[in-house]
């Protein structure tokens, strides 16, 4: 699998009912734990006093990672995302 750097804003349009905001919330929380244990989610940060996420995500290549895995989170009709394709640093200590 490939990996590549995902930041993703999610903007709840204006008008929706808490409880739908609530329940796609919890769902989201499942689907994130299903795609880490399926090797799709890799680290997810949240930066400081901010409600993007930063994160590394796994896929064969960005349009499985925008359909199939992305594409499954129960927010994302409410998210953009840009996403980064990364490839191993000569100098990245984590691949010694």
């Amino acid at each position: 699998m490939n990996e590549f750097l995902v930041e993703i804003t999610t903007v709840v349009p204006e008008g929706t009912p808490a409880e739908e905001v609530d329940r796609r919330r919890a769902a989201e929380a499942v689907r994130a734990r299903e795609l880490a244990a399926a090797g799709h989610l890799a680290r997810l940060w949240r930066p400081v006093g901010e409600r993007r996420s930063i994160g590394v995500w796994r896929a064969a290549d960005e349009a499985e990672l925008r359909g199939k895995v992305l594409g499954s989170l129960p927010l994302w009709p409410w998210m953009t995302a840009t996403v980064t394709a990364l490839e191993p640093h000569p100098n990245d200590p984590g691949s010694r």
